[in-house]
């Protein structure tokens, strides 16, 4: 599947650059996507651990651990979140539901600006953190959304370096 028409702006938050799913089986949701999307490889990155110094969850500290797997579709990068300790929105998204959509995610240009924008239109800050490599990330409930969360983030040039690599294992 190809096409060349770039990805949905987010009005006032930028461009939509990430869908992601938790699930409780990586491989089959790997597999099952793998079908319907037509993508080739994972990279999983297993136990990444969010830290009570680094993240908070609910407005406390956090600490859990979950493994990741990513792909994409296109310019657009496919997450896969297995938790595999602690508590996170991650694990309170499987007790409420079945493994399933979790959150789309958006790059704004100015992340401080756009959590400003955010909350002034009463979107709460449900989990945030910073990942080693500097890459800043907060989700925001969006219930009028229909969506479960949306998720803000800033990508360093070194992450988006090595998401680079994992689009171009796709061609």
């Amino acid at each position: 599947m190809t096409t060349s028409a770039m990805p949905p702006d987010v009005s006032g938050f930028g461009r939509v650059t990430q869908i992601a799913w938790v699930t409780d089986d990586l491989d089959a949701t790997e597999a099952m996507l793998s079908a319907v999307f037509g993508v080739k490889k994972w990279t999983r990155i297993p136990d990444v651990h969010f830290g009570p110094e680094t993240c908070t969850y609910r407005g406390a500290p956090a600490d859990f651990t979950a493994t990741i797997a990513l792909s994409y579709l296109d310019d657009m990068q496919l997450e896969l979140i297995l938790p595999v300790s602690g508590t996170s929105i991650y694990t309170e998204f499987l007790e409420r539901n079945s493994a399933g959509l979790h959150h789309v995610c958006v790059e704004p240009p100015d992340l401080d600006v756009a959590l400003d924008h955010a909350t002034s239109q009463g979107m709460e800050v449900v989990q945030d953190g910073v990942m080693p490599g500097g890459m800043r990330f907060a989700y925001l409930s969006a219930p009028a959304a229909a969506l479960p969360y949306m998720e803000l983030v800033f990508v360093p040039p070194e992450i988006r370096a090595f998401y680079d690599y994992i689009k171009n294992e796709q061609a």
